[in-house]
């Protein structure tokens, strides 16, 4: 891809359906869509990967795909669950090849901090396990799959926080990084205390997705940034994504009045 693209993710807070929420995003000038697994899951009229294909070409819009992150969990100690999550993954991959989407945004897992020693490093192993599947699998697949920076957490234990503690789950899983890329969101290094460069000048070309959002330091707020001129200058990623709480929101972030009182998609309430 020569030409970066700048688009929205769809959050089933929204309310809105496919058709209308690519109406208001072009309408905004965008020309890219990130469909997360949770709206899909939970929208009755969520497109399969077909539809979804068939309104990125109408539209004009590119795709890309973010992986389940609720009731989900790549380094669970329970292997059952650890196994239903990759399948998961896995089944994101198949729908973004389906649709024609670009990559697939996943998480790296987590563990409670409470449990003891034994109980985190048997996460820790199985998280890295379950993300080497997954991109093996993208790669057979032939849709990038690309490892996000996570906010930290007070009770959970997460594995890509810092630059260096994401770089040592890539060097981990031996995957070309073609297929095994990194997702920059600057909204959550902000909020760990790294700026946001710290990621670029760690893993340059191997980010394909950046999102965008903004916060306080204090909480991964996912307010609207509208200061995103300079990150999408100096990120050399192929998609950049608004990630925020509400559709106003998205308008807000490219400078446009939040959306009119007539159209059917949710106010701020």
């Amino acid at each position: 891809m020569t030409d970066p693209r700048l688009g929205a993710a769809m959050d089933i807070r929204f309310g809105a359906s496919v058709p209308e929420f690519l109406d208001y995003i072009t309408g905004l000038g965008l020309d890219h869509v990130e469909f997360k697994r949770e709206y899909l899951h939970g929208h009755p009229d969520a497109p399969d990967p077909e539809r979804v294909r068939d309104l990125a070409d109408d539209y004009g819009v590119s795709v890309t795909y973010h992986a389940p992150f609720r009731d989900w969990n790549l380094g669970s100690f329970n292997e059952a669950s650890r196994r239903a999550s990759v399948a998961q993954v896995k089944r994101t991959i198949d729908y973004a090849a389906t649709a024609g989407a670009g990559a697939v945004v996943v998480h790296g897992g987590s563990v409670p901090r409470r449990y003891p020693e034994w109980v985190r490093s048997t996460a820790h192993e199985n998280a890295l396990q379950s993300l080497a599947e997954c991109a093996e699998y993208a790669q057979l697949v032939g849709v990038p799959l690309c490892l996000e920076n996570q906010p930290e957490s007070d009770a959970k234990r997460r594995y890509t926080t810092t630059p260096g503690d994401l770089a040592a789950v890539l060097e981990e899983v031996d995957v070309t990084p073609k297929y095994f890329g990194v997702t920059l969101d600057v909204g959550h290094a902000k909020v760990n205390g790294h700026d946001w460069r710290a990621f670029v000048d760690r893993f340059g070309d191997r980010i394909r997705v950046c999102h965008l959002h903004d916060n306080d330091g204090t909480a991964d707020e996912h307010e609207p940034l509208v200061d995103h001129g300079s990150v999408r200058e100096a990120v050399p990623a192929d998609y950049f994504v608004f990630e925020t709480k509400s559709l106003p929101d998205i308008a807000r972030s490219v400078g446009a009045e939040p959306t009119a009182p007539e159209t059917r998609l949710v106010s701020d309430a």
